[in-house]
């Protein structure tokens, strides 16, 4: 592979030039490599790599990102569809419009617009999926004129300003030599044609905007975010066009016990010193019911309980998460007198509990 050449060598320019001398370097050398002014076999091959040169120098931030990563950043942009390559660049930046032989984009098919519905779901709906009806409004073709903008029986009109091009061609004189410029027929807006008997439906426009009713399924385990997409449901497509997608906007409602975290949820169950001291067997809620959780003697406030396959079912398929169970040790704020009596008498009963040495030490020393 060729290595490219140093972008501000191909201008001649220093690495602190201003762009405004960068603009006149490419003017210049432009005008003297342009392939219509210079025959020379080279010549083009040397317009495109100035013209490169300049996109990518003339751009505050590609230029702080070239003199940052050199050539990989132009690569970058390649990547992304920045094309530096095309001689129509340098047209629309100093001329307007296109150079001669271009095609009118306005006749180009080209797919609709997409849409964007936004969803509210309750908990249980995200978990365990639903069937939901929603209502949009797209653009479609008119039903009654097909798509024409005519009335039914007549024709649209051949444009006489383009003839039926779709274009207008204007030769102009520039710094490069003569050139003609194809723009857009204003007449017609680059269709060719023009509606004499507009319908009566659309008013010419051969596009209606159309309400509809939509029964979606919503797949079992969505959570906020998820990208919902149903093809083709957006608005009809131009000159042929496939239609636009449709994209769904889910809004999850919080569960008023549970927290989840992806496919696993959460719970935290409540229990008093008797309950953690010698165990005892809870219900507990889980998405399909109640279950039996053990809880041995000795529990600690804190400690976490995993119950597998009790969570949200996994969207890739492949089984549930889990239920994780926190035990919180409530301490009783107030107590009648017996319970006080039972416990003096346990903490009488119960040895001592003693900081480990070393802690000891510290909060003597202070």
């Amino acid at each position: 592979m060729a290595v490219k050449q140093d972008y501000y060598e191909l201008l001649g320019m220093p690495r602190t030039a201003r762009e405004e001398d960068i603009k006149k370097a490419f003017r210049k050398l432009a005008f003297q490599y342009h392939p219509d002014r210079n025959k020379d076999p080279e010549a083009e091959h040397k317009f495109r790599e100035i013209n490169e040169a300049y996109q990518v120098l003339s751009d505050p931030a590609k230029r702080r990102n070239y003199d940052r990563y050199g050539h990989a950043a132009s690569e970058g942009w390649q990547e992304q569809g920045f094309d530096f390559g095309g001689l129509g660049d340098i047209f629309e930046s100093f001329f307007g419009g296109h150079a001669s032989g271009g095609t009118s984009s306005q006749r180009v098919p080209r797919k609709g617009d997409s849409l964007e519905v936004r969803l509210s779901l309750s908990f249980e709906e995200a978990v365990f999926g639903c069937e939901k009806e929603i209502e949009t409004q797209r653009i479609e073709s008119c039903p009654l004129c097909h798509g024409i903008g005519s009335k039914p029986g007549t024709n649209p009109d051949t444009c006489p300003e383009c003839h039926g091009e779709g274009q207008i061609k204007k030769s102009q004189q520039s710094i490069f030599g003569r050139f003609t410029r194809l723009t857009t027929c204003p007449r017609c807006s680059g269709a060719g044609t023009i509606i004499t008997n507009p319908c009566d439906q659309c008013h010419g426009k051969g596009r209606i905007k159309t309400k509809r009713k939509l029964t979606i399924k919503i797949p079992a385990g969505v959570d906020n975010g998820y990208p919902l997409q149903i093809k083709g449901e957006g608005s009809h497509g131009f000159y042929g066009g496939a239609p636009g997608d449709l994209y769904i906007n889910l809004s999850v409602s919080p569960h008023k016990t549970f927290h989840r975290d992806g496919a696993d949820i959460f719970y935290d169950v409540p229990i008093n010193f008797a309950q953690a001291a010698i165990g005892d067997e809870l219900e507990i809620p889980s998405l399909n019911g109640k279950i039996k959780l053990k809880v041995a003697s000795g529990t600690q406030n804190g400690q976490v309980f995993r119950i597998k396959g009790k969570g949200i079912p996994r969207l890739n398929g492949r089984g549930k998460g889990d239920l994780f169970v926190r035990i919180k040790t409530v301490t009783p704020k107030h107590l009648n007198k017996e319970q006080q009596r039972l416990f003096q008498e346990l903490a009488r009963s119960l040895p001592q509990a003693e900081l480990p040495e070393d802690k000891a030490e510290r909060v003597i020393d202070g």
